[in-house]
C-alpha cells in the first residue's frame, strides 16, 4: 500500500476534460439569484483568466490554495482553475471559527487562502495568525469574478498574465479534511484522476446528459456537492443550477424556471425542502432525486418520491473514495428500501476484523478498492496502514451484502453525523477538556428525527460550572452544527482497562432511561 507521497500510478483524466464535455454555446452554470447563464465556452475562458491571475499570486503547481467562500458558480470556476494549474484546492466551510481555521490552514499550509470581498472576518484573522497569505474574491456580473491580493512571488493580480503548464492526472487536485473518531481531522489528497474516475461513475450511473439540469443545493466544500452536484453534471455535458444564496423555499420556484431534471442532497436537507414546496409542485423535468451523507429513512423516502413525483436513489459515498460507492438505480430496476445500492465504479466487499473477505449475507466491515480511492493520508502513514488492508480501503462501516445490494447496520467508527456533517467526537471532547472545569468529557451521537443525529456529551467536574457555561465555551470554539445540543454531568465516565472511552455505555446510561420516559 502506498502513502500519499508514493509514485501515483499512471492514466485517468485531467479535470480540464470538464471544461470541454459540453457544446460551447451550451449552458455550464446557471445562477437563478443573478441572471447569469455561463456557457461551456464562457466557463473555459473565465477558468483560463482564473487560472492566470493566480499565476500572478504567486501560485505554482503541487501548491495548496485554501477557500472560505460562500456556494455559488465563483467556487466552482475557482476550484477548475486551481486545478487547471496543477495546483490543489483546499474548499473550507466559511462557518467555522477563528480556531478551527487556525487548524486547517496550519494542517493545510496553502500558499494562499481565497475569502469573500465583505465578511470573512474569521478567516482574515486565522490567516493573519497562521501567515498565509490573503485574496479577496468579488462576485462580477460578466465576467470571472475578481481576485485581488498580495503574496511571495506575487504581482497583486494586476502584472502581466503568465503562462502555465496544466494540471495532469496525477496531480492532487483537492484536498479535504475527514474527522477521525481518535483524533483530530486527517487530510484526503484527491488526485485529478480520482476525481474524474468518480464523476464518470456517476453520470454513467444515473445516464447523464447534455440535456441533464442538475440543482446543487449542498456545500461545495463537501465531497458531495462538489463531486456529484456539479463535477458529474458537467461531465455530462449538462448544466448546474448554482445559487450563491440557496434556501429551501427558493428552490421549487427556481428548479421549476430552470427545467432541473434532478438534484443530490441530504436527508435533513430533503426535509427541509419538502416542508417548503409551495402549491406549483415540483418541476415537472425532475426525473430522479439523490439521498446521500446520511442514512435515509423509509418514511422520509416514502415522503419523497410522493412530493418531488419522482424516484429517491439513497446512495453511499465518502470522502476518501471521491464520493461515491454505491447506489440504487434508476427504474426499471429495484429500489430497495435500507439498501444504499449496488456497487458504482468501486469493488465492495465485506470482511471479517481479520480482514478476510466474507460470504454473501455476512455481516462484517465495508472495504472497497477502485480508481476513485485515495492513495493514503497526508503525513499520516500510521492513519494510512490502519485504513487499508492491503489495497482495500476499510470504510469503518458495517455492512452486508445481499444479491449485490449494500445494507449499512452502522458504523464502527464512532463518528456523529448530523444532517450530513461528520463530526468527530474526540474533537468536541478536546474543546470540552480545555474549560477549567472539565476533569473529563465523552461525546456521543444523540438520535433525532430532523437532523439523524445531534451531538450529546457527558462530563465529569473538577469545579462549580453551569452547563450554559460549557455550551457557551463550545460555541466560542465551534462551528454551530458541532455545539453539544445536550450536556449531561456524570460521577465518572467509564473507560477501559487501556483508557478508551467506552462511547456506548455512556450514551446507553445517558439516553436509555430517558428514551423509555
Amino acid at each position: 500500500m502506498t502513502n500519499a507521497t508514493s509514485p501515483p500510478a499512471s492514466g485517468g483524466e485531467a479535470m480540464a476534460a470538464l471544461l470541454a464535455a459540453g457544446d460551447p454555446a451550451s449552458p455550464a452554470l446557471v445562477v437563478p439569484d443573478g441572471g447569469q447563464v455561463i456557457t461551456y465556452a464562457q466557463l473555459a475562458g473565465r477558468v483560463e483568466t482564473l487560472a492566470r491571475r493566480l499565476v500572478s499570486l504567486g501560485v505554482r503547481r503541487g501548491d495548496r490554495v485554501a477557500l472560505s467562500l460562500p456556494n455559488g458558480p465563483d467556487v466552482v470556476l475557482l476550484l477548475l482553475a486551481v486545478t487547471a494549474l496543477g495546483a490543489a484546492a483546499a474548499p473550507l466551510n466559511p462557518a467555522y471559527t477563528e480556531a478551527e481555521l487556525g487548524f486547517y490552514l496550519a494542517d493545510i499550509a496553502p500558499r494562499l487562502l481565497l475569502i469573500p470581498e465583505s465578511g470573512g472576518a474569521a478567516a482574515s484573522a486565522a490567516a493573519r495568525a497562521a501567515g498565509v497569505p490573503l485574496a479577496t474574491v468579488t462576485a462580477a456580473d460578466d465576467g470571472p469574478p475578481q481576485v485581488a491580493g498580495s503574496g511571495p512571488g506575487a504581482s497583486g493580480g494586476r502584472g502581466p498574465e503568465r503562462s502555465f503548464e496544466p494540471g495532469g492526472p496525477d496531480d492532487v487536485a483537492v484536498v479535504l479534511h475527514t474527522s477521525g473518531t481518535t483524533s483530530r481531522p486527517k487530510q484526503v489528497p484527491l488526485r485529478q484522476r480520482n476525481l474524474m474516475a468518480s464523476t464518470r461513475t456517476i453520470a454513467a450511473h444515473y445516464r447523464l446528459g447534455p440535456a441533464d439540469v442538475s440543482f446543487c443545493v449542498m456545500p461545495l466544500f463537501h465531497i458531495h456537492g462538489l463531486v456529484a452536484s456539479a463535477f458529474a453534471a458537467l461531465s455530462a455535458g449538462g448544466a448546474v443550477i448554482t445559487p450563491r444564496r440557496f434556501t429551501p423555499h427558493r428552490f421549487w420556484p427556481q428548479a421549476r424556471e430552470h427545467g432541473a431534471t434532478w438534484l443530490s442532497a441530504g436527508p435533513t436537507l430533503h426535509q427541509m425542502i419538502l416542508d417548503r414546496a409551495d402549491d406549483a409542485g415540483p418541476p415537472q423535468t425532475l426525473r430522479f432525486v439523490r439521498s446521500c451523507s446520511s442514512a435515509l429513512s423509509s418514511s422520509l423516502l416514502e415522503r419523497a418520491e410522493r412530493e418531488y413525483r419522482a424516484p429517491m436513489l439513497e446512495a453511499y459515498g465518502m470522502t476518501e473514495a471521491s464520493h461515491q460507492m454505491s447506489s440504487n438505480p434508476l427504474p426499471p430496476a429495484a429500489r430497495l428500501v435500507g439498501s444504499v445500492g449496488i456497487p458504482t465504479g468501486t469493488q465492495i466487499r465485506i470482511a471479517s476484523e481479520a480482514g478476510t473477505f466474507l460470504a454473501d449475507g455476512s455481516p462484517g466491515e465495508v472495504v472497497i478498492r477502485g480508481p476513485g480511492v485515495m492513495s493514503g493520508y497526508v503525513n499520516n502513514p500510521v492513519a494510512t496502514a490502519e485504513a487499508f488492508f492491503g489495497e482495500w480501503f476499510r470504510t469503518g462501516d458495517r455492512g452486508v451484502l445481499r444479491d449485490g445490494y449494500l445494507f449499512l447496520h452502522g458504523r464502527i467508527k464512532e463518528m456523529i453525523i448530523r444532517g450530513g456533517e461528520n463530526i468527530a467526537p474526540a474533537e468536541i471532547e478536546e474543546v470540552l477538556l480545555s474549560h477549567p472545569a472539565v476533569a473529563d468529557a465523552v461525546c456521543f451521537g444523540v438520535p433525532d428525527e430532523k437532523y439523524g443525529e445531534l451531538v450529546g456529551a457527558a462530563v465529569t467536574l473538577a469545579g462549580d460550572a453551569e452547563l450554559t457555561d460549557l455550551i457557551a465555551h463550545c460555541r466560542e470554539r465551534l462551528a454551530a452544527f458541532k455545539v453539544p445540543a445536550r450536556i449531561d454531568v456524570l460521577p465518572e465516565i467509564p473507560r477501559t482497562p487501556t483508557g478508551k472511552i467506552q462511547r456506548r455505555r455512556v450514551a446507553d446510561a445517558v439516553l436509555g432511561p430517558r428514551a423509555q420516559q
